[in-house]
């Protein structure tokens, strides 16, 4: 197991560049080959499972996701099980549920920081065409400021509007993090951007980002897992960035639990 986990990791010193594809941005459909290693969250709620968050493949024992997606009064392992392997929600792929959950030491701290949550399975996952392990950024990575990067979930379409029956995927790009805290900063909102999260978005546009139901779902920088989404006022918006737990704050963290 140890040696499988070491393989999600790409050890690198700078940053990676980002290609060109054929994504079309602002919530288009996305083929689950294109992100294998994404799958659905699901919880158990009033009787029913009902879509949730999102999560990446770390091996096949181990997903990562957003620490809210698994907290909470009366949360129990039991209530949250993933779909791999399908772009449709609630249909076809492989249904595992979880075994155990280790929610990042500082998440509770101080607002959504440490929002980052290693999951364990009760089962394995099978690796095939459309489930695939993630390859995560290393410890201590930057992404530079003003870079593409892909939202991919099924979350909602639109800020307070209904969740997709099919993975969608949009392009944004990176923003500066003095300039999202000190927006965050202005909000009527407690907040607080720090130096463990990534913004992203259209500033001063808006109309692109990821919405309910995605958090825990990727950011990818080219084919790399940047962060995990995290927060941020209403979807989409024009003001205030979507915000993600940056992977390379915890990358070493993430390994040493996930073996």
């Amino acid at each position: 197991m140890a040696a499988e986990a070491l393989c999600f990791i790409l050890l690198v010193t700078g940053v990676v560049i980002a290609t060109e594809s054929d994504r079309i941005v602002g919530g288009q459909p996305a083929p689950i080959e294109r992100y294998p290693s994404i799958v659905q969250v699901n919880a158990f709620s009033s009787g029913i499972w009902g879509e949730w968050c999102a999560a990446n493949i770390l091996t096949t024992r181990y997903v990562l996701s957003a620490a809210h997606c698994f907290d909470g009064s009366g949360f129990d392992p039991s209530m949250r099980r993933i779909r791999a392997g399908t772009a449709q929600k609630h249909v076809g792929g492989m249904v595992v549920y979880v075994e155990r959950v280790y929610n990042h030491p500082t998440f509770g701290q101080l607002a959504l920081d440490g929002d980052i949550s290693v999951v364990r399975l009760q089962s394995a996952l099978i690796y095939s065409p459309t489930i695939q392990q993630a390859t995560i950024v290393a410890q201590g990575s930057q992404i530079p400021d003003n870079m593409p990067v892909v939202y991919a979930g099924w979350g909602a379409i639109r800020q307070g509007g209904p969740t997709s029956d099919v993975l969608l995927d949009t392009t944004v790009f990176t923003i500066n993090r003095e300039l999202c805290a000190q927006r965050y900063d202005e909000s009527p909102y407690p907040f607080v951007v720090t130096e463990n999260m990534i913004c992203a978005g259209i500033l001063d546009v808006g109309g692109r980002d990821a919405c309910n139901g995605d958090s825990g779902g990727p950011m990818y920088y080219g084919h790399i897992l940047i962060g995990t989404i995290s927060f941020g006022i209403g979807c989409a918006n024009d003001t205030f960035p979507g915000v993600v737990a940056a992977v390379a704050s915890y990358t070493d963290w993430i390994v040493a639990t996930a073996i």
